[in-house]
């Protein structure tokens, strides 16, 4: 059994990174051996903490279960920064693809990118660049001198690593992959195409999804809620904007 405090802890973190309400019910599951009659008083405390005017979010009921937003007392001030925060960076494969040979071979020039992913990185390169995910880290000393790319700290930022060292090794990389497309062939094998459904759409009839991916973010030191539409929503997600990623 979980002492009060730490109880109290892992209720308000299973709020916090459910991107939709939770219900009393799922908190309880997750917490495995902890009574309901436990877990339900411990719930109404962090309510009533996160009430005090010391706090600038709260824990709302919404739809049956709970979810944090902030208070609407702060809405134009909190209205006026989100408005100031940057896009969201989106990135097609061929970009994710680079930008991986960039950080774990790094500083690496283009001909070494080029030869590695077997086609012309220039462009994806240029664009990462511009997304001040890259920056150039001199010159490499042979001939031509080509120039050496390496990670920026926006991209440790993005990443929410502390460092470069941070980076799953190659092997835990490759485990990750394998299980990620094994996932992906159980998907497959459960919703087969059907004969008759165009060759863009799935066997529900919704059209097949892009080939480009927004980047995930792997949180080392811990897990984040999506970003919120407004202010003082219950819910809502920061837009992803087209991507603008050229084909190498």
């Amino acid at each position: 059994m979980l002492n009060d405090d730490t109880l109290k802890a892992l209720i308000e973190a299973i709020i916090y990174v459910s991107p939709e309400p939770v219900t009393l019910d799922a908190i309880v599951k997750s917490l495995e051996g902890e009574e309901r009659e436990r877990v339900k008083p411990k719930l109404q405390e962090l309510l009533e903490d996160f009430q005090r005017p010391d706090h600038g979010i709260q824990i709302r009921q919404v739809a049956g279960g709970y979810q944090f937003s902030s208070k609407p007392e702060h809405h134009d001030v909190l209205r006026r920064f989100v408005k100031s925060l940057k896009s969201p960076i989106r990135l097609s494969r061929p970009a994710l693809e680079t930008l991986a040979v960039i950080a774990y071979r790094q500083p690496v020039t283009l001909p070494e990118i080029d030869e590695i992913r077997g086609v012309d990185c220039g462009g994806v390169v240029h664009t990462l660049m511009e997304k001040k995910l890259v920056v150039t880290a001199g010159r490499k000393s042979v001939v031509g001198r080509p120039i050496l790319y390496r990670t920026s700290r926006d991209f440790l930022v993005h990443f929410g690593l502390k460092d470069v060292n941070e980076l799953p090794s190659l092997k835990e990389f490759e485990e990750l992959a394998r299980q990620a497309l094994g996932a992906e062939a159980e998907l497959s094998a459960d919703v087969a195409p059907s004969s008759n459904a165009p060759a863009s759409e799935t066997a529900t009839g919704e059209p097949a999804a892009s080939s480009e991916a927004t980047s995930a973010q792997p949180t080392p030191g811990g897990l984040s809620r999506p970003a919120e539409a407004e202010p003082g929503s219950p819910e809502g997600t920061a837009p992803a904007p087209a991507s603008d990623e050229p084909n190498p």
